[in-house]
C-alpha cells in the first residue's frame, strides 16, 4: 500500500492535519508528563500508571507515523472543481428510502475520512458502489445487513465542506 495514493477531500485532509497537530502539540507531551509522573513512583516492574502510559505512548507514536504517511500520499480532490449530472466521488447525494420514504444525505469521500454520523460514506461502501455512475431519478439497490433496500438519488451537490464538518 505504501506508495499508493489516497483520494480525499480537502476537509478530510484538513481533519488528519489537525489530529496530527493535536497530538504532536497536547496528546504526546501529556504522555510524556504521564510517563515521567508514573517514573517517580518507583518500581517499574509492578507500575500499571507506568506500563499504561508506555502503551499509550506507542498508541500515540503509531497514530502520528499512520497520520503523516496519509498526509504524505493524499491526492486531494477539489470538490469545488467537480459538476456533472452523475455520482462520483466528492459527490453529496440525497436519497430516499423507497419503502419508508426517510431522506438520507451522504457525502462520498476516501477511506480515511468517512464517518458515517457526519454523512460522510467511504468511496468503498457498498451503498457509495451502488450509486457511482447514477443520476438523480435513478434508483439504487443496496445490500445492507437488514436485507436489501432501494433508493431513489433526489439530488446531487457539489460543495466543498469546511474541516470542523
Amino acid at each position: 500500500m505504501a506508495g499508493d495514493r489516497l483520494p480525499m477531500t480537502l476537509g478530510g485532509l484538513n481533519r488528519l492535519k489537525e489530529e496530527l497537530k493535536r497530538i504532536k502539540a497536547i496528546d504526546r507531551p501529556q504522555n510524556v508528563r504521564d510517563i515521567e509522573t508514573a517514573r517517580a513512583h518507583g518500581d517499574l516492574s509492578e507500575n500499571a500508571e507506568y506500563h499504561a502510559a508506555k502503551e499509550r505512548q506507542g498508541q500515540l507514536d503509531g497514530r502520528m507515523k499512520f497520520i503523516e504517511d496519509a498526509i504524505a500520499r493524499a491526492e486531494v480532490i477539489d470538490v469545488s472543481k467537480l459538476s456533472g449530472e452523475q455520482v462520483k466521488f466528492g459527490a453529496t447525494v440525497v436519497l430516499q428510502d423507497v419503502d419508508s420514504e426517510q431522506k438520507v444525505r451522504y457525502r462520498i469521500v476516501g477511506e480515511l475520512e468517512a464517518d458515517l454520523k457526519q454523512g460522510r460514506i467511504s468511496v468503498t461502501s457498498p451503498i457509495a458502489r451502488a450509486m457511482i455512475g447514477r443520476e438523480v431519478g435513478d434508483m439504487v439497490m443496496v445490500q445492507a445487513p437488514g436485507g436489501a433496500r432501494e433508493y431513489e438519488i433526489l439530488e446531487l451537490l457539489w460543495v466543498e465542506e469546511s474541516a470542523r464538518e
